[in-house]
């Protein structure tokens, strides 16, 4: 027995000892962490080898803990902070962020109501304004006005929610028995959190319309096609009443026009949801900011600001013009909850806003991230992952066995290795290669997509510790990679 057995549930002097040895632990991690392979490089199951088959009885010393940490925990994982991390899109944290999770740890509130914790809902109120303001959102999506917004868990729990209010909101006018009528649309770029919602929401999984886009809109949804598919359900007796549009598609960060899909919807009364969830942040630039021109005809917007905005996981940022149908969708009033702020209408109850009841106190790392370097930090920090993108944008475009497979308009360059000419699959085979033998080396990490039939590769500059030595050094060695799969094919 080690000499751990003296730790209580909670005591001051002992969590600041052990607390200081975790902080060390981490930052220790952080000086390290490009000793790293960025992705793991372990075998399904390896753990279970490892670890013991059951829990230790009596309890051990933290130094022992993290020794397994270190040798058994770590390899395991896939270094989303890595500077060498250029997969998916980024999942930033930061100094700020992670005070602020340890701040909301420590508290350990369970915020669902206002009474709960008065501070944890009208922080949150607070700083979603502070940030509407930012982004210059209309009036409505602030607390002041007939909405106002919320943090979500991730944007699929956005999207649910506002999808289920839209969903119960016309059924209120057109009867519950229409709801296997129920149509709903985006591009074949939405994410595929939008299918999942549908299904969890009792829709017809094959009303969820995937609207065919193409290299000629640079994979933006076209306000045509959606005009044609909603005349065409109409016709058939059935019933349009939600479209999901991006700003910053997950393939290729493709910006649906919302100015032109706001006419289509309005003139149909269909709830407009944009998912801005990757490249809201880059709004707060006044640059970027015309690509979420169109916002004040939208009837929710959703950005997090767990990717690219150095706030921990998980905080997704949802705004609502209409807070009655996100409650009137969610809320419940148990005996055992009531009480007199909420009864007299006197406050926010976020747990109707939300799937669960439960939620943590997560205002509180956004404050702290906001606060801690401020909208010139945090522009700055955008600004430089847009530069770093464009440069190895620069560098691909000057290697002629490259192409790129679409333009770059945030931090994503999505690219392809070209084929030789007489290539059967178009060069998917060759690009798949690539992209093995690039993540196999364990120095970079990089994922790839599809675009018209395209087997391509994305490099999603974002995490906080890129440097450009390290944009060089990836695409040295994806060239020398690439000169390795053209010699032996």
């Amino acid at each position: 027995m080690e000499d751990g057995n003296g730790l209580k549930p909670m005591d001051a002097e002992q969590l600041r000892e052990q607390a200081h040895k975790m902080v060390d632990f981490i930052a220790d991690y952080y000086k390290t962490i490009e000793n790293f392979p960025v992705l793991s490089q372990v075998q399904p199951g390896y753990l279970g080898k490892l670890l013991p088959d059951s829990a230790p009885t009596y309890p051990e010393s933290l130094d022992h803990v993290l020794k397994d940490v270190q040798e058994k925990i770590l390899p395991g994982v896939t270094h989303w902070q890595s500077p060498n991390y250029f997969a998916y899109f980024p999942s930033n944290s930061s100094i700020a962020g992670f005070l602020g999770e340890m701040l909301s740890a420590g508290l350990n509130i369970v915020g669902f109501s206002w009474i709960t914790s008065p501070a944890a809902t009208e922080l949150e109120t607070i700083v979603l304004d502070w940030l509407a303001k930012a982004l210059q959102l209309p009036h409505d999506f602030f607390s002041t006005g007939k909405g106002g917004g919320v943090i979500q868990g991730t944007a699929s729990e956005a999207v649910l929610v506002v999808l289920l209010a839209a969903r119960d909101k016309i059924l209120r006018r057109v009867g519950r028995s229409s709801l296997p009528k129920l149509v709903t649309y985006a591009s074949d770029q939405t994410h595929s959190a939008l299918q999942k919602a549908c299904q969890i929401g009792g829709l017809n999984p094959e009303l969820c319309r995937l609207l065919k886009t193409d290299s000629s809109t640079n994979f933006a949804l076209s306000p045509d096609v959606l005009s044609e598919a909603i005349s065409n359900d109409i016709a058939s007796g059935l019933i349009p009443f939600f479209l999901c549009a991006n700003v910053g598609t997950t393939s290729s960060t493709a910006v649906d026009p919302l100015p032109a899909l706001a006419k289509v919807t309005r003139a149909n009364k269909i709830w407009f949801h944009v998912d801005a969830a990757y490249a809201g942040s880059a709004c707060i630039c006044p640059e970027y900011r015309h690509f979420i021109d169109g916002v004040d005809e939208v009837d929710s917007f959703n950005m997090n600001a767990h990717k690219w905005f150095l706030t921990n996981f998980d905080c997704s940022l949802l705004w609502v013009k209409d807070r009655t149908a996100l409650i009137d969708s969610l809320s419940t009033n148990p005996e055992f909850l009531k009480n007199k702020a909420s009864q007299g209408n006197l406050v926010i109850d976020y747990k109707d806003w939300q799937i669960p009841l439960g939620r943590r106190f997560r205002s509180l790392k956004l404050w702290m991230v906001l606060r801690l370097y401020g909208l010139e930090g945090l522009q700055t920090h955008i600004r430089n992952h847009i530069a770093m993108a464009a440069y190895f944008e620069e560098l691909v475009g000057q290697d002629t066995r490259f192409k790129l497979a679409a333009p770059r308009t945030f931090s994503l360059v999505c690219f392809r290795l070209l084929p030789p000419p007489n290539s059967e699959d178009n060069g998917n085979k060759l690009n798949h290669d690539l992209l093995d033998s690039v993540n196999a080396t364990g120095s970079i990490f990089i994922t790839h997509t599809v675009l018209a039939g395209e087997f391509i590769l994305r490099f999603a500059v974002g995490a906080p510790l890129t440097e450009v030595r390290h944009v060089n050094v990836a695409w040295q060695i994806l060239q020398e990679k690439a000169t390795a799969l053209l010699v032996s094919s």
